[in-house]
């Protein structure tokens, strides 16, 4: 029989930690729906004890969420842990997750604490955790730099205080696999209470192994991988799920165990993930890159045409992407399109957002002929990040861009309701545009990120424009869509700078 591999979705807590990626509650939920329809096993959906915010996210999220087990993060402290627990009040179910570092440059340097009080802090945080769930995880941060003896003498005794999952982190990307299965495979055989517990892995990318090493613990015996969409997360990122996932399901001939995850819909949750936290995904990225089904060669062209197989180990369709075009135009009906979009995966909560994503896909169909599927999936995306406090919305605008003359943009916007106008020259038609707005509302931001991808091919593809803005240390993703790349970029400033006017719901989590 094979063996159930538990997948551990970590996008929405380590994920985020990557510099500009904080989430709003609601976009938290969003992404957590999203896992939930794709059967993630385990969601950790924050770190409560980091914000008053980041704890209003977690209790959204385990309001939210039925299917998944909802995780939150603890340090091994007692109000971390009861922070956390009072979070998950609510969620049908829950697991906390404490950790308390075990190196010994992290005891002597981070805690200054001795080993037996690691231990006895260690046994106590599961103690108490154990309070609020039976679900409990126990992590020894740094664990691949730390030594084989303390480790299973640590784990040993947080599996008799009730420790159901020992999650072993390579905190900082040191390990290479052989040497991190190795690892794991001495404490599952050193360790008498092993059998227990539920053993995982925490791989980060420091040096490009996440993924491998995560595998190569696969291979030893740990049956829970933690992972993130696209592999986002601090520094060099997380071992990306969809890689873990598909290598599993492609070679069933070498692991023993796979998962339960719904293939079908990683595209979409990918593209989702990369809409909220403005990192696009790079086009070679595996599995869920623009080109990571695309055949240029002629060899490999010929040979995908007499036979898939001969190039290709999976079908693109296995993963969520999609040939199929949205025959549909401007006189096409409500019911076709929430048809369309409930085969897409995507539902409404109410009908009022239907009502608003139908008026915008109405209006792309005035300006595109064809209209695919990633053009819906990111009508459903503006739609809700147009539900932003619109402090500031877009009224007209006019630019001027000619050889050898200063580019123009004047446009009017609506600030509280009440209309004003800006004018401005700029390097460029963009450039014009955002220095008009800020003519108008003067943010006092500061622009870190301005990037543009094409949603879908041809010369009337719609342009996805991201834009970050960041004011007193607080950082924003602002995004927008449009055939016209100035009108979807001045759209995405637009949002960036009502997520900043309204009311900061929580920090971020390395603030």
């Amino acid at each position: 029989m094979t063996d159930k591999l538990i997948i551990f979705d970590t996008t929405l807590r380590d994920g985020e930690q990557s510099p500009g990626a904080s989430m709003t509650k609601d976009e938290k939920v969003r992404i957590a729906k999203s896992l939930e329809r794709m059967r993630v096993d385990v969601i950790e959906a924050g770190f409560p004890r980091a914000s008053k915010g980041d704890f209003d996210a977690v209790q959204a999220v385990a309001r939210e969420i039925k299917e998944s087990t909802v995780c939150a993060l603890a340090r091994a402290l007692d109000a971390d842990i009861d922070t956390a627990g009072e979070a998950l009040k609510e969620a049908n179910s829950s697991r906390i997750h404490t950790f308390i570092a075990t190196s010994p440059i992290h005891m002597e340097k981070k805690l200054r604490m001795t080993p037996d009080q690691v231990v006895e802090q260690a046994v106590k945080a599961v103690k108490r955790a154990r309070n609020w769930t039976n679900d409990v995880e126990f992590s020894p941060e740094d664990a691949g730099r730390s030594e084989l003896d303390f480790l299973c003498r640590v784990i040993e005794q947080v599996i008799d205080a009730g420790a159901t999952t020992i999650n072993i982190p390579d905190t900082v990307g040191y390990n290479v696999p052989q040497q991190f299965g190795e690892l794991i495979k001495s404490l599952i055989s050193r360790i008498p209470n092993a059998d227990k517990a539920v053993f995982s892995v925490h791989c980060h990318n420091d040096l490009g192994l996440a993924v491998a090493n995560s595998l190569s613990a696969v291979m030893q015996g740990a049956r829970q991988v933690e992972c993130t969409i696209n592999g986002l997360g601090e520094r060099a990122g997380n071992a990306a799920l969809e890689e873990v996932v598909m290598t599993l399901r492609t070679r069933q001939d070498l692991f023993t165990c796979d998962t339960g995850i719904d293939t079908t819909r990683i595209v979409s949750t990918s593209r989702l993930v990369s809409s909220i936290t403005g990192f696009a995904v790079q086009p070679n990225k595996a599995i869920v890159g623009a080109n990571a089904f695309a055949h240029e060669s002629g060899i490999h062209q010929d040979g995908v045409l007499k036979n898939r197989e001969t190039y290709e180990i999976m079908r693109a369709e296995d993963v969520g992407w999609s040939a199929n075009r949205m025959v549909m135009g401007k006189h096409s009906g409500r019911n076709a399109f929430r048809t369309r979009m409930q085969e897409l995966g995507i539902s409404f909560e109410s009908e009022e957002q239907l009502n608003i994503t139908f008026a915008r896909f109405k209006d792309l169909a005035d300006k595109k002929h064809e209209i695919y599927d990633e053009d819906l999936q990111s009508l459903v995306s503006e739609s809700e990040s147009a539900a932003v406090n619109e402090q500031f919305k877009l009224v007209s605008m006019k630019v001027c861009s000619e050889t050898g003359e200063v580019p123009i943009a004047a446009l009017t916007i609506t600030v509280n309701g009440v209309e004003q106008q800006g004018r401005a020259e700029g390097s460029g038609p963009v450039d014009a545009a955002f220095k008009a707005i800020e003519s108008v509302v003067n943010s006092q931001t500061e622009l870190q990120l301005y990037s543009v991808n094409s949603i879908t091919s041809g010369t009337d593809a719609q342009g996805e424009v991201t834009v970050r803005l960041e004011r007193g240390g607080r950082i924003v993703n602002g995004q927008g869509a449009d055939v016209d790349i100035v009108t979807a970029s001045v759209k995405a400033y637009l949002n960036a700078l009502n997520k900043i006017a309204a009311p900061e719901e929580r920090a971020h989590p390395q603030v």
